[in-house]
């Protein structure tokens, strides 16, 4: 009798089972098909959505080892695995309830998958990875509204674990069929809490791409989540064969830079004088390009850090671009004064609101972008090209630097190009000064022109090494990048040359001077 009882038990017990197991996996994709199709006002929020179904998965009961789920834009598989795991490939050409006229896409797991959790005292008897592919961004929409490749987001998570650092990267293939000429693609994933009014961004933080055919893109990361190829209109990427100068020249172009600035503030203290408003114009501007060199060294250094500090650098870093260039234009303006009034200048407090300009300007634009949108600041991804047997790689260089493309072009590009078109206009103004003041050669012409070439000599530094930016295509790109390097880390070091050619000529006419006064008064 007892034995009846326990077979009944048994049977019972094997009934429920299986039909908690067949609920819960219509439960699961009613769930997924809500998520298509949300009614109501107060449907859930896309995290609450998308960890709604995690959850769900993670908790399914089912016999076999796994369970695959599909509606139109959502498909969902787990597996379940054990200590001895050994890898695993996934590829959507070969599921069958993959939704049809997809783009196709494959993940594969490497075995240290499992290594980490496996390595401790307790072992767990069973782990779980879930896959969830979404066709659709809509879950996914950050302050960017980033454009996806195939608008696919590929996800994977293992149990309730956070899996980082993984000794085998996780490999994620994409393949596509259009053209992608203008495009840098990066392989990202989304982090939770890291954009300002979405639940998430796009972070290329563990993954690097490559692009083994021109159909394909494969990303290798070194952690779970979910995963998708960021696409943004840019120039072409730096060939990884030129990096390593470019990188040579710039760090040692702007500590040079940054030297010689520190020498030209520490000389122009002493000689400044009260009523000198070219000295503190001149100041100002070594003081800015200082600012500039110091924070760009710093920016390739903590390019890595993501949070708080790579976005108060990145704000420094432009601060000090704009202040660089504001100041420029101002050099410029202060020349135009100089030659078109003919050292007759007065305004009222004229360096205080030069100061004001210089300095606060840029301040006002920083702040307020930080005001409204701080995530336009961060790690910058620079995009590298190198050549591989079986076509082009591409890897991702980031440093801390304007992340927003409308603000790049805005108020770095545009800005930049303002000041420098200003100061090339003043340029030509003043070579037609000087010709007019060759024709007439009156009393004061000698020593006018020996002042407008002085200061000639400055706006030609102000404002021709910076027009090189807007040659960055086509055949002029190499040469661009080479020369644009070179002439502007450098920038503080000619600045420093000028100042001393300057003082050396400004004795040279005092000692001048003071033998002429020497010698009249020894005739009388």
């Amino acid at each position: 009798m007892d034995c009846c009882r326990a077979l009944f038990f048994c049977l019972c017990l094997l009934t429920s089972q299986g039909m908690t197991a067949e609920i819960t996996s219509k439960e699961i994709l009613h769930w997924m098909q809500r998520m298509e199709w949300p009614k109501g006002r107060k449907s859930p929020s896309p995290d609450d959505q998308v960890h709604g179904l995690e959850q769900r998965l993670l908790n399914a009961t089912f016999h076999d080892n796994t369970l695959e789920l599909s509606t139109n834009t959502i498909q969902s598989l787990v597996f379940k695995l054990g200590c001895n795991f050994t890898g695993l490939s996934l590829s959507s050409a070969a599921q069958e309830r993959a939704p049809q006229a997809r783009a196709l896409h494959a993940m594969h797991f490497p075995a240290a998958l499992t290594w980490d959790t496996c390595a401790k005292p307790a072992r767990p008897r069973e782990l779980r990875l879930i896959c969830i592919y979404f066709f659709t961004t809509s879950f996914f929409q950050d302050n960017n509204n980033s454009s996806l490749l195939n608008n696919l987001v590929l996800g994977a998570q293992l149990d309730q674990r956070r899996v980082n650092n993984l000794r085998e990267p996780v490999n994620i293939s994409f393949w596509h069929n259009q053209s992608l000429e203008g495009y840098t693609l990066t392989c990202v994933f989304w982090k939770e809490g890291a954009g300002k009014n979405s639940w998430g961004a796009w972070s290329p933080e563990g993954c690097r791409v490559e692009q083994p055919s021109p159909a394909q893109v494969l990303c290798h990361c070194n952690h779970l989540t979910y995963f998708a190829v960021l696409m943004q209109l840019s120039p072409a990427p730096v060939p990884a064969e030129l990096l390593v100068p470019l990188e040579y020249i710039s760090f040692v172009g702007c500590s040079v830079s940054v030297v010689a600035s520190l020498l030209t503030v520490l000389l122009h203290l002493p000689a400044r004088k009260q009523g000198d408003s070219i000295r503190h114009i001149h100041m100002n501007l070594h003081f800015s390009v200082l600012l500039l060199n110091v924070t760009f060294l710093l920016s390739a250094v903590l390019a890595r850090p993501s949070g708080a500090a790579c976005t108060v650098l990145a704000a420094l870093l432009h601060y000090a671009l704009l202040s660089c260039l504001t100041w420029m234009a101002i050099e410029g303006f202060n020349l135009y004064l100089l030659l078109g009034r003919v050292y007759n200048i007065y305004i009222h407090r004229y360096v205080l609101k030069l100061c004001t300009l210089g300095w606060g300007v840029p301040a006002i634009l920083v702040l307020l972008l930080l005001a409204v949108k701080s995530s336009v600041y961060g790690p910058h991804v620079i995009p590298v090209s190198y050549s591989q047997e079986n076509g082009t790689g591409f890897q991702n260089m980031s440093m801390c630097w304007v992340r927003s493309p409308v603000v790049h072009g805005v108020l770095v590009m545009g800005y930049g190009g303002l000041t420098t078109l200003f100061n090339l206009m003043v340029l030509a103004w003043v070579l037609r000064v000087l010709r007019r003041l060759q024709v007439q050669k009156k009393v004061l012409g000698s020593r006018a022109f020996r002042d407008t070439v002085t200061v000639l000599g400055l706006t030609v530094l102000l404002g021709t090494t910076w027009a090189l930016a807007f040659f960055s295509f086509s055949v002029f790109l190499l040469p661009q990048l080479f020369l644009f390097t070179i002439f502007n880390s450098l920038y503080g070091f000619f600045l420093f040359l000028w100042f001393c050619f300057q003082r050396y000529r400004s004795e040279a006419e005092a000692k001048v001077g003071k033998e002429a006064l020497n010698s009249s008064q020894t005739v009388h």
